[in-house]
């Protein structure tokens, strides 16, 4: 099933992507530098597009329940990113530069070996500055047979033609949702004009896959799952970011409220930041969500920001 659709609109989008190098467009930054003659743009990328950095290929068992069931989610973690988030988990790649480089060939081994491990779906985490060749890639592996949802695991700050190059290539988004306010976006990540970004972004996606779908095993099949991590001292805009998704008609979608935070990288070296968040903000926010109406949401144990702590130098990042 999800191959066919996959393969039939697989030559587009890859057509699209290769246009949105020419002066990139892939995210907010809009940098508008030439990456098919590789120039190197706000996510640092300097590879020709027939290679990519990765981080990491494994069965992950941290993602939303609907992602993991028994099997586990089919990760694969690309270098770099697009966004410079102070407190980001993942820093080690995301900022430091752990990773491989390799051809678009051996990325589909990765992807194909996943599906032998009896991987529920394919995870794309932080592609949106690599789209183009993670599209060749998936065209290669699914020409080999590839037969799952593929997931796009993205902070948010894509633009309406990467999305555009997306469409019917993606079964589900996973999407953050960060700030509403542009000085907080701006200071913890240095994204400019972050929340119209992601929440245009945001509505596409859905515009696009609709609500979440799972099969009668609770796994998810289609759909968007929106994500949004808490901050201590609400420097996540949490109760705005709420307010927003209520008014944009997101109540019946499924929000992912996430307590996970833990003060790494550089953010013990901001006051309102250096701390974990208490139970009482999590829960609080958690109860607001559920005054305004939201029928689906998924909430986190509060030891849940040791849990997910991943170690990239490990070859299982996720391993305790």
């Amino acid at each position: 099933m999800y191959n066919k659709k996959h393969l039939q609109t697989i030559d587009r989008a890859i057509e699209k992507a290769k246009l949105l190098y020419d002066n990139c467009i892939c995210c907010g930054h809009i940098c508008n530098v030439n990456r098919n003659n590789n120039k190197i743009g706000r996510c640092k990328i300097f590879e020709d597009t027939n290679h990519i950095k990765t981080a990491s290929h494994t069965l992950h068992f941290g993602e939303e329940p609907m992602l993991v069931g028994d099997n586990g989610s089919g990760t694969v973690f690309f270098s770099s990113c697009n966004l410079s988030c102070v407190f980001c988990q993942n820093h080690q790649i995301s900022s430091d530069g752990i990773g491989e480089i390799i051809d678009i060939e051996t990325l589909a081994e990765y992807f194909l070996d996943l599906e032998k491990q009896n991987a529920l779906n394919i995870n794309l985490v932080s592609a949106t500055h690599v789209i183009y060749p993670v599209l060749k890639g998936l065209k290669i592996a699914l020409e080999k047979g590839l037969n799952l949802p593929i997931v796009y695991n993205t902070n948010g700050y894509d633009t309406k033609e990467l999305l555009d190059c997306l469409d019917g290539i993606i079964d589900i988004y996973l999407p953050d949702l960060k700030y509403v306010f542009d000085d907080k976006a701006f200071k913890y990540s240095r994204a400019e004009n972050y929340f119209n970004v992601a929440i245009n972004t945001i509505e596409i996606m859905k515009k696009q896959v609709g609500d979440l779908v799972v099969n009668d095993k609770g796994i998810a099949q289609s759909g968007i799952i929106i994500r949004h991590l808490i901050l201590p001292n609400n420097e996540s805009d949490s109760y705005d970011v709420l307010i927003e998704l209520k008014e944009r008609g997101f109540l019946k979608s499924t929000i992912s409220l996430m307590s996970q935070y833990n003060p790494k990288f550089k953010a013990l070296t901001f006051d309102n930041i250096n701390r974990k968040i208490t139970k009482k903000e999590y829960d609080d926010i958690v109860n607001y969500a559920l005054d305004l109406g939201f029928e689906n949401l998924l909430v986190q144990e509060m030891e849940s920001s040791e849990t997910y702590l991943p170690d990239f130098t490990r070859e299982k990042p996720f391993q305790r």
